[in-house]
């Protein structure tokens, strides 16, 4: 019982009613068995699975083994010949104990005898002499005349004297016979079928038998082919099967208790059923399943017989029509592609089954002579079928009445059974009959739906119900063979939907669930022949359970989470215009809803089916895809996809179960979201493009913008009647709005117009025109005048006012007489007259405010017609139909329709729409999912979102998160980025994370346990508290945003929101894909610490009083409680387990439009600046602040908002990723950068130093791909105009990014080395400890590049940095000295130390490369402009200049480096020239002041132990130089002077060493001093002058000066000379010049060989 239940609810047969094909049976083991197994000798099971298949039936996927109907047969033990002649004894055994037939012959018992055959021919000869000739079928039926069957009960019912019988019973002999005939069969399968059924087919006839007898022989007749004893192999197979049916759908017996009876009846259900689905149910005709289908049905509605039989009846019935529609699809696979050509053979066969059923309660009796066959339906008013015995006597009848003797009887159609003789064996080959087919089928299909008549009082709702569960199971088997039959089909779309649709607005809940339950499996079957009755049908259950209330707030649930649901669905119509002319009739809503005008109100168990009856259909994996193609992308369908989506997105919502039920709520999710999966199951799919097949995807696109443009046109024209033509016509919809047949056609073609509204127009004068173009889209020809206008008001409303009713008569005249004036009809005049008459009997027949008697009557109606047809009368006739129609039916709009018959007339409006709205598109293909989904994404977040937040139990959550991960995935794949940013938007505002109010954080508390530390936050510990919260964070990045960053846009909004108050809270990592060597963006320092390792247990609430008692009175933050620490761990996990950091990393890997979304989102998160952008001007000096009235100035220092630094740093990230974001988003983040670096006023250091890198690493960038994003002499003005204290904290980061700029040779490089800014901020900051050895390493590539990077711009700004950082070393040696002098006991710290000796470092290296500028000068003053000893000074003075400070740097190794490039810079070849006397400031301008510098008693004190020597160096090098110089040095007219300004260094020099505790000193500068007199005298620069020579004055004031501090000197390098040394002395004197200085340089150079500086 428990598998039929289940297979029943399956829309399966049971396993005893399967259908199976020919030549096999049943076993009980349920495996197939029989002669027949091969799969090429079953077709028809073969062809079933086939159809099975294609038809989506797949019942091995679907249901388990064990519930498998599988086909078997049941296998025999004993000899199936000894079994036969057991049911034969047992059978006449039972009748033998019947007072009745209590005496028989012996014969009879033994089985015969000899003469059995002869007296058997000699009654048939006697039979055939007194009785007429019967056809082959009859007589070998054994049927005679009508007058057997009443001599049957009065011959052989007789009986003769005791002892003795006056003639064997017929019935008793008949089996006799068998017996006998057995005995020399060796094969049952050979034994003659119609022999074998004839002793068991009598007694079931025979009205004398009693229903125990009836039984057995029922029963033996299903062992037979329960055994396969009668099998497809057996002769006259056919024959036999066509008298078993006429048997068993005419059995008579005698009745006794209604139990026995009933068994009776019961057991012929069951033998019914065998038959159709045995191995010769195929071959029965189409007369026979037709008896054997009324015989089922009349016992289904018999309401005397019990329950059990009336629902056995049912299920059988059940079972029965499965097969015969099975055999439908056998026919199918017979016919091939030919199957409307069967259809009209079958209609045209010449014994149609023409079946009638009566209207008026009477039965229909069959007539034997024309051979036709029909089935009765009369029934009471209570459902069952009313009995007729005495008037239907000899009549076919569903009813099983009671006869006279009290015995039930099936009044056969056919003559009565001749019951004494066997059907005769003809020699001649039988009357082939024809298996049943196409012609039974749709009988029995045409009385089924005719049984479901809603308004029919002869049908009660039992049978209904009876009925639409036997419809079911057949459209179940064959709902899409149905379709294709054109005969089936019709039925299908015509009487049972109008059926259908108004069963299912019945208030009873059994009918109604019965009703859904068939039109949804008609709609699953059949729905691509019943385009527009699916449309009527799924609109009233939209219209019905579409609630038009507002949601509920509910607290804490955001009502903009829930936006997108409908409030209405689209398919409703605007309210009629009230503005009424009397012609309509007023009727209750509650009629109107029983007239199904409108959906109105249902019971909540109504609603509940409706709804589960949605969700069977949507379960359809192409179910909405179809309704979308077919009816949103349709202009004049309705929008059913979408209000299908809508409905149950609304009735998901808690508050349906107000309306409803509490499982409406649930049904309404599950189909809901079944949708989506659907939708996401279908996106591994390959596109499947079927040309004339399915729509082309952009055609549907085109229909559905064409569509809102009509609707829209539409609704303006409903206001305003111009203005929406206008609209239109500038849209393209229409051609232009003076074209009145553009105009007429659309408004006649579209159903979006209000109909008041159009009648109101076109009654206008200024619209004659159109008026007259709208009446020539009519044809009127061959219509009566009130059927044409009938036809023309029911596309229009007629206007209230007389004259524009006018109008529109007189117009209608000329239009109806334009072609040909009817007979009858005078012409346009008579039918405006007629016409005007008619509208006016119209409003007078249905107008409620005239009484009855007042109404007109025909003859008043005649009366006022008299004459206006040209003068003479209409014919009466004609008057009296007209009067008659209008009286009848009320010409009125089908909306406006008040009388019963107002479904019917929309009914058939429908079906003339049918014929050129086409079929339905059936298409399983994801082609159209993306414009699907795009219109019905809206309701299906909104309820996920609602349900998110309103569900209690955990069951949901699943399915929830589900739900959005399909949709993510949909609308990723589709590209629909709204969908996607508003799923981001739903679950963002869920998690409570994404708000704008930034969290406090001020009493963030850092909780340290061991290793582990967590910091307990606001949003640490409020996200850990709330479930919803967690699960929507988690089921957004995980489910949502990860593997879709590349199809969000607005969304990153609310993404950037939670990443910026996770990393606010240190919930997130600071560390992102830094630039290389950038430190992570330091976060806030939390307020409080604490460390709770060794902390003790919880002394309770003493302990935790005086805890909170401490905080507060050293007014920190109360430590957090476990319940906090254990929501700040959970938070921790939820985040971790987001992977967040992973989404970063795909997030920098987007497209570049995703980046740009991203970017502008991060943007959005930036505090407002209202500053403008210029640039800021670098002051002069800096400025002082200003005190106010004498007080002190606040100094309020910015805030610092990590926030802020991570957006700048992901935005330089994700610009710098490559050229293609550097192009989309560059410009973007470069002025949001220079925005914070204009402010830097109001920003934190931090933020700012972090901006200038991110700047200049964009910089950079752009330089590198070549694109110009900004300036770099702008972005240096900016940072060289920041102040002074701003720019020494940001001093790291500035030259950090510097360094990466000017690393790239090239463009970029130079013009920042060239650019004035860029060696201010140089000069700026490196004096800072912390930058300066970046800023000299700096410094020392751009002088040792190998490139020219040093030139003119920047020449001065590199010596004058490099000094300085010589300086500094003489500083760090000097403030080494200082403390060596201070004698401290204890060492410097190691790091001080080290720092010492880097800047001393760095003070050597910085002179090496002021000397190795020294090369690049001859250069520079060859490019330069300038003259020559204009170029001189301006580049050798720089270096002489350095060098001559350091020379008298305090750090010794210092000096000496400088006094070392000194000397080889001095001695330079370039130096010198005889173009220009410049260089000669070498000794006034670098020896001179050098020495100077070097005799001052506090340069001498910074290194008193080394300063000696360098000044004896000097000296050295001083009259080197002058040597070195000296021929050139001759022919200057200063020479003199600089001669005379080397004595006075040198007597300077001779002084300082005295008392100096340097004795050498004097002696070394005496002897360089010697040199150079020695070489002066030897050359003749310095002679004794002759007596009376003028020219002596470089004589007398060489030795004045020298006699000063060496009067000794004169005497040892002039001793007095003989007088002869005297004149030659005179005469070499005066040498030639080239002579002279030959010889000079050869000794100078000798001499300067000798002679050596000494080392310092």
């Amino acid at each position: 019982m428990a598998l039929e239940n289940a297979q029943k609810t399956a829309g399966l047969p049971s396993q005893e009613t399967m259908p199976r094909g020919p030549g096999e049976s049943i076993n009980t083991s349920g495996a197939p068995q029989g002669r027949d197994q091969k799969s090429s000798e079953v077709p028809s099971t073969r062809n079933r699975t086939d159809m099975n298949r294609r038809n989506g039936l797949h019942l091995e996927a679907t249901l388990p083994a064990i519930m498998i109907p599988r086909e078997r047969t049941i296998s025999v033990a004993v000899d199936p010949v000894a079994l036969i002649t057991t049911e034969c004894i047992t059978v006449t055994s039972a009748m033998r104990k019947h007072a009745r037939w209590a005496h028989s012959s012996v014969s009879a018992i033994l089985g015969g005898s000899p003469s059995t055959s002869k007296s058997r021919e000699t009654t048939s000869r006697s039979r055939n002499k007194e009785e007429p000739e019967v056809p082959l079928e009859l007589s070998s039926m054994g049927m005679s005349s009508a007058s057997g069957d009443f001599l049957l009960g009065s011959r052989w019912g007789l009986r003769g004297k005791k002892g003795k019988s006056l003639q064997d019973d017929p019935l008793i002999a008949a089996f006799a016979r068998l017996r006998n005939d057995l005995r020399r069969c060796t094969d049952i399968r050979t034994f003659d079928n119609p022999a074998l059924l004839h002793p068991f087919l009598q007694v079931i006839r025979s009205s004398s038998t009693s229903a125990s007898i009836t039984s057995l022989a029922l029963v033996a007749i299903s062992k037979f082919l329960a055994y396969d004893l009668i099998s497809r192999e057996s002769p006259r197979l056919a024959l036999g099967m066509q008298l078993l049916s006429a048997a068993i759908t005419h059995c008579r017996f005698e009745a006794s208790d209604s139990a026995a009876d009933e068994t009776v009846l019961l057991r012929i259900l069951k033998l019914m059923e065998g038959i159709l689905s045995g191995p010769g149910g195929e071959l029965l005709g189409d007369e026979s399943v037709c008896e054997m289908m009324e015989t089922g049905l009349s016992m289904c509605c018999q309401i005397r017989l019990s329950e059990l039989l009336r629902r056995s009846a049912e299920m059988s019935m059940s079972s029965m029509c499965q097969v015969v529609f099975e055999r439908l699809k056998i026919l199918e696979v017979e016919a091939g592609e030919n199957v409307e050509a069967m259809d009209e053979a079958s209609r045209d066969s010449p014994n149609p089954l023409k079946l009638a059923p009566s209207v008026d309660g009477t039965s229909v009796m069959p007539n034997p002579t024309d051979g036709e066959l029909k089935l009765t339906d009369k029934v009471d008013d209570k459902g069952g079928t009313q009995s007729n015995t005495e008037e239907n006597q000899g009549s076919t009848s569903l009813d099983l009445p009671r006869t006279d003797d009290g015995s039930f009887a099936q009044r056969a159609s056919v003559s009565a059974v001749e019951l004494s003789q066997p059907p005769p064996k003809s020699s001649e080959e039988p009357v082939s009959i024809k298996p049943y087919g196409l012609p039974s089928i749709r009988e029995l299909f045409r009385v089924l739906v005719d049984l479901l008549q809603p308004h029919s009082k002869q049908h009660g709702d039992g049978m209904r119900v009876m009925a639409l569960r036997i419809i079911d199971v057949s459209l179940e088997v064959a709902g899409p063979s149905i379709a294709r039959h054109p005969s089936l089909a019709m039925l299908a779309k015509d009487d049972l939907c109008r059926h259908l649709f108004q069963l299912v607005r019945s208030e009873n809940m059994t009918l109604l669930n019965e009703s859904l339950r068939v039109a949804g499996t008609l709609l699953h079957t059949c729905r691509s022949v019943l385009k527009l009755q699916q449309e009527l049908f799924l609109s009233y259950l939209v219209a019905c359970l579409h609630p038009r209330v507002e949601i509920p707030a509910e607290p804490g649930i955001d009502r903009t989470l829930y936006e997108g649901i409908p409030d209405a669905p689209k398919l409703a119509r605007p309210p009629t215009s009230s503005n009424s002319s009397g012609r309509s009739t007023p009727v209750p809503v509650k009629d109107r809803q029983k007239l199904g005008m409108e959906g109105g109100s249902r019971k909540p168990d109504a609603r509940e089916a409706m709804v589960e009856s949605i969700g069977a259909l949507s379960r359809i994996p192409s179910y909405l895809v179809e309704l979308f193609i077919n009816y949103d992308c349709e202009v004049d369908r309705a929008d059913l996809c979408e209000d299908m989506v809508g409905l149950l997105a609304r009735n998901a919502f808690p508050d349906a179960a107000t309306w409803s039920t509490t499982n409406v709520p649930a049904l309404c999710l599950d189909t809901l979201l079944g949708y989506v999966q659907f939708i996401a199951d279908r996106l591994q799919q390959d596109p499947q493009t079927r040309p004339g097949s399915y729509p082309n995807p952009e055609e549907l696109r085109e229909r559905r913008a064409r569509k809102k443009i009509v609707i829209r046109g539409a609704t303006k024209f409903n206001e305003h009647p111009r203005s929406g033509i206008a609209y239109l016509a500038s849209q393209g919809i229409i051609d232009s709005p003076d074209n009145a047949h553009s105009v007429a056609a659309f408004l006649r073609g579209t159903t979006r117009i209000s109909k008041s509204v159009l009648g109101d127009f076109l009654s206008k004068k200024a619209n004659d025109q159109l008026l007259e173009a709208f009446m020539d889209l009519f044809d009127f020809n061959n219509k009566r005048v009130d059927e044409a206008l009938r036809e023309l008001l029911n596309s229009f409303r007629l206007p209230g006012e007389a004259p524009l009713i006018e109008r529109i008569v007189e117009e209608f005249s000329e239009k109806y007489c334009a072609g040909s004036t009817p007979a009858g009809i005078a012409g346009k005049d008579a039918v405006h007259v007629l016409a005007y008459a008619i509208i006016i009997l119209n409003t007078d027949q249905h107008n409620p405010s005239v009484k009855d008697e007042k109404r007109m009557t025909y003859a008043d109606f005649a009366k006022n017609l008299r004459g206006v047809n040209g003068g003479a009368n209409f014919e009466p006739l004609y008057l009296q139909q007209i009067y008659d129609s209008i009286r009848t039916n009320e010409i009125i709009l089908p909306e406006e329709h008040s009388t019963a018959r107002a479904f019917d007339y929309a009914w058939e409006e429908l079906l003339v729409k049918t014929r050129s709205a086409g079929d339905l598109v059936l298409c399983d293909t994801n082609s159209f999912d993306a414009d699907m989904f795009q219109a019905t994404w809206k309701p299906i977040v909104a309820t996920l979102s609602y349900v998110f937040m309103s569900a209690s139990e955990d069951v949901v959550f699943p399915r929830i998160n589900t739900g959005f991960l399909q949709c993510a995935q949909i609308a990723a794949s589709y590209g629909i980025t709204e969908a996607l940013d508003r799923i981001v938007y739903c679950l963002s505002s869920i998690s409570t994370i994404a708000q704008d109010r930034p969290w406090n954080t001020s009493l963030n508390t850092k909780v340290q346990r061991g290793k582990e530390s967590v910091m307990v936050s606001e949003l640490a510990v409020k996200l850990g508290g709330n479930f919803r919260a967690k699960l929507a964070t988690y089921v957004l990045f995980q489910y949502v945003v990860h593997g879709n960053v590349h199809e969000i846009r607005s969304g990153w909004k609310h993404i950037v929101q939670i990443w910026l108050n996770l990393f606010a809270n240190s919930l997130i990592s600071p560390s992102l894909s830094r630039p290389v060597g950038l430190d992570p963006i330091p976060l806030q320092t939390p307020t409080h610490v604490i460390d709770r390792a060794d902390k003790p247990a919880e002394g309770g609430f003493i302990s935790s009083f005086f805890s909170t008692i401490s905080s507060y009175t050293a007014d920190d933050p109360p430590e957090p409680s476990e319940e906090e620490l254990a929501y700040a761990m959970t938070t921790v996990d939820c985040v971790v387990n987001c992977q967040i950091e992973d989404l970063l990393s795909e997030a920098t890997r987007m497209p570049p439009r995703a980046t740009k979304d991203l970017v502008l989102a991060l943007l959005e998160q930036r505090p407002q600046d209202s500053s403008p952008a210029v640039i800021v001007v670098k002051p002069e000096r800096p400025s002082t602040p200003i005190k106010t009235n004498g007080h002190r100035q606040g100094n309020r220092a910015p805030h610092y908002d990590p926030s802020l630094v991570y957006v700048l740093e992901l935005i330089t990230l994700l610009a710098i990723r490559d050229e293609s974001t550097l192009a989309a988003v560059g410009e973007l983040v470069a002025d949001a950068l220079q925005n914070v670096i204009r402010t830097a006023a109001n920003t934190h250091f931090l933020t700012l130093s972090r901006a200038i890198f991110y700047l200049l690493l964009l910089l950079q960038k752009s330089v590198v791909q070549d694109q110009s994003l900004v300036r770099a002499p702008v972005v240096l003005h900016m940072i060289s105009s920041l102040s002074q204290p701003k720019l020494e904290k940001s001093a790291a980061l500035v030259l950090k990014g510097l360094i990466v700029c000017v690393k790239v040779s090239g463009t970029l490089r130079n013009e920042i080395i060239n650019t004035p800014d860029f060696w201010s901020i140089i000069e700026r900051i490196h004096s800072i400890p912390a930058v300066s050895p970046g800023v000299f390493s700096l410094l020392k590539a751009i002088v040792e590049d190998k490139a020219p990077a040093i030139t003119a711009d920047n020449y001065e700004f590199v010596i004058g940095l490099l000094n300085s950082f010589a300086n500094a070393g003489g500083v760090a040696a000097a403030s080494r000295q200082q403390r060596e002098i201070n004698g401290r006991r204890t060492q410097p710290q190691e790091q001080t130390q080290t720092r010492e000796n880097d800047v001393l470092q760095r003070g050597e290296e910085a002179v090496s490369l002021v000397y190795q500028l020294t090369s690049r000068v001859p250069a520079l003053i060859e490019q330069s402009h300038l003259a020559k000893n204009e170029a001189w000074m301006t580049y050798w003075s720089p270096i002489f200049e350095c060098l001559r400070m350091q020379c008298e740097n305090p750090h010794r190794n210092i000096r000496r480096r400088a006094f070392s490039c000194l000397q080889s810079a001095l001695q330079s070849a370039e130096l010198a020239s005889t173009d220009h006397q410049e260089w000669t400031a070498i000794f006034s301008e670098v020896l001179f002041p050098l020495i100077e510098r070097l005799l001052k008693p506090e340069v001498y004190q910074s290194d008193p132990a080394g300063m000696g020597e360098t000044r004896i160096a000097v000296a050295k090098l001083l009259c080197k130089i002058f040597l070195h110089y000296l021929v050139t040095l001759a022919e200057w007219e200063g020479m003199m002077e600089t001669w005379f300004g080397i004595l006075e260094q040198a007597d300077r020099l001779m002084k300082s060493g005295q008392g100096s505790g340097m004795p050498n000193q004097q002696e070394e500068i005496s002897e360089s001093l010697k040199n150079i007199l020695y070489f002066m005298k030897s050359d003749g620069y310095l002679v004794p002058p002759a007596p009376g020579e003028k020219d002596a004055i470089i004589w007398h004031d060489t030795w004045k000066r020298v006699d000063r501090f060496l009067p000794a000197m004169r005497k040892e390098i002039f001793p007095d000379p003989p007088p002869q040394r005297q004149q030659q002395q005179q005469q070499q004197r005066h040498p030639p010049r080239q002579e002279k200085v030959s010889a000079v340089q050869g000794r100078e150079g000798e001499k300067l060989a000798d002679s050596k500086v000494p080392e310092l």
